[in-house]
């Protein structure tokens, strides 16, 4: 064989090589497509890659190895021919296996017409050796065993980066995804849980953390729907008082006279309609806590009368001069203003400093868009099981539509979006046209195709460039460098699409720390 075909053919190698790595995101796959193109064009009978893990260097993927070898699995540094090139770092060539001992269990080789080769080249990345690329391969009177080596040695550098980076990101990936299945697993309640991997989410689960041990009143803020009483039931999963009573009362959803008979109970005759002694929510809580949903929108003399049961922990019924006493934790959660009601003299200030002892404040879902798609698969998971379907993803159309709506009813209208998304479902994909009305509409979300109903070639080659880039960007997490790789083009074509076309790669990461 000429120079010039050699140089042709190792080229050739080099360059279907290199598509293998760019292209295969799992580290198995992409090191077998490696010693597929091995096989191939340099008459490979055998190979294996080896990858570190501590100090013993384990097979990840290998062809022609024989069940004995397989069961193997792993080599300790030092030994063998493998274990002293991932020591030293320096290849290593045997010219014809058959004169070396080493290779005796080898009888498949033996029955190969011509010379074995055997060559061993490290695979190494900033100055470390993170694994070996071994090979058995036909000799013949052309062949150019140190050029071989040379060209191993060139696919072990290519293949050492590709591995490294996908280790990394497979390991930062389980890292987090291990993080948020602690947190989700501790905060874990009967009627649902709260997700949510974003900076501020961190935020309230350390607090909650921080709370939940002692007895002390916490008061939670935020908008409506945003699971303040998701925040409470995680309190008290974590708290002492797990085991005992957990009352709630919504302060807004009972009339202003009912309000004190309902927290407090009240005697028989008390009032019109009080036949009998009732036990109020205060009396049922003792011992364990009581939750008070949409405080803010207690009356002036109810709130007189909740502020001496925080201070005494002592109260009456409704119609009773008695005084009775009531061991209970209190947690308060309103969506109001209260500084704002404090002004207009509609909340008590003493009361609003005895509750908000340690405030908790939940973003609206607006603030934590990188949690969207998080809560989405959280709700299609949890419908799914409710209506006996298997909707298992999100389409790009309708992933654009969740993040670029502004949800003013939060979390719960999320929620409620997916539930009937899953109910309208027909296969196992969520559309766009799952979606309800105010999310379909292209001026509403953002994901308006076609102004005015016109569609020019520019328009129509934008929105297939989008669609791809978005694809590309949901299977990556929002890795814009691996998704350039998984898209066949260059960082700078992506970054440039992605400013042109107004695409927010963070909306796609799932594991967003912001």
């Amino acid at each position: 064989m000429t120079e010039e075909k050699v140089r042709d053919s190792n080229l050739t190698v080099l360059r279907e090589i290199s598509h293998a790595v760019v292209h295969e995101t799992n580290i198995e796959m992409l090191l077998n497509n490696v010693l597929d193109v091995l096989n191939l064009r340099m008459g490979m009978l055998r190979g294996t890659f080896t990858l570190r893990q501590g100090d013993v260097f384990r097979i990840e993927a290998s062809q022609g190895l024989d069940e004995s070898e397989k069961q193997r699995g792993a080599y300790a540094l030092g030994e063998g021919i493998t274990g002293h090139v991932a020591e030293t770092g320096k290849p290593h060539l045997i010219p014809d296996i058959s004169k070396d001992n080493r290779f005796l269990n080898r009888t498949g080789s033996r029955k190969m017409d011509g010379l074995t080769a055997f060559i061993c080249v490290p695979i190494i990345h900033l100055e470390q050796v993170i694994g070996t690329l071994s090979i058995d391969r036909k000799v013949d009177k052309d062949t150019d065993l140190e050029q071989d080596m040379r060209v191993l040695e060139i696919i072990g550098n290519i293949t050492a980066g590709a591995v490294y980076l996908r280790r990394q990101e497979y390991e930062e990936r389980e890292k987090l995804l291990d993080e948020n299945r602690k947190l989700r697993s501790m905060l874990k309640g009967d009627s649902g849980e709260l997700v949510g991997n974003c900076r501020a989410m961190r935020q309230v689960y350390e607090l909650i953390k921080q709370v939940a041990p002692s007895d002390a009143t916490c008061l939670i803020r935020g908008s409506s729907g945003t699971g303040k009483e998701l925040v409470a039931r995680a309190i008290v999963r974590l708290s002492n008082r797990k085991d005992k009573p957990f009352v709630t009362l919504n302060c807004a959803a009972l009339p202003e006279n009912l309000v004190e008979s309902e927290l407090f109970g009240h005697e028989k005759g008390a009032f019109t309609g009080a036949v009998s002694r009732r036990i109020g929510r205060a009396e049922s809580a003792d011992g364990g806590t009581l939750f008070l949903d949409e405080i803010g929108d207690l009356s002036p003399s109810t709130q007189v009368k909740l502020l001496r049961f925080i201070q005494e922990r002592t109260f009456s019924r409704v119609g009773s001069n008695e005084e009775l006493k009531a061991n209970v934790r209190f947690l308060a959660a309103t969506s109001r203003n209260l500084e704002e009601l404090m002004m207009q003299h509609k909340f008590r200030e003493d009361l609003y400093y005895r509750l908000n002892i340690f405030p908790i404040v939940m973003p609206d879902l607006a603030k934590r868009r990188s949690d969207i798609i998080l809560l989405a698969e959280h709700f299609i998971e949890k419908h799914n099981l409710r209506y006996g379907k298997s909707v298992k993803r999100l389409s790009t159309p309708a992933i654009n539509m969740l993040m670029s709506y502004h949800w003013p009813g939060n979390v719960r209208e999320l929620e409620n979006c997916i539930e009937r998304a899953v109910l309208t479902a027909t296969d196992d994909c969520i559309h766009s046209y799952n979606l309800p009305p105010s999310l379909q509409t292209g001026q509403e979300s953002g994901t308006e195709l076609l102004p005015e109903g016109k569609a020019d070639f520019n328009t129509l080659l934008d929105s297939y460039s989008r669609e791809l880039i978005v694809e590309s960007l949901k299977r990556n997490n929002g890795n814009m460098s691996a998704a350039a790789r998984d898209l066949g083009i260059s960082p700078r074509v992506i970054h440039y699409q992605i400013g042109k076309l107004g695409i927010t790669p963070a909306w796609y990461d799932q594991n967003d720390s912001e």
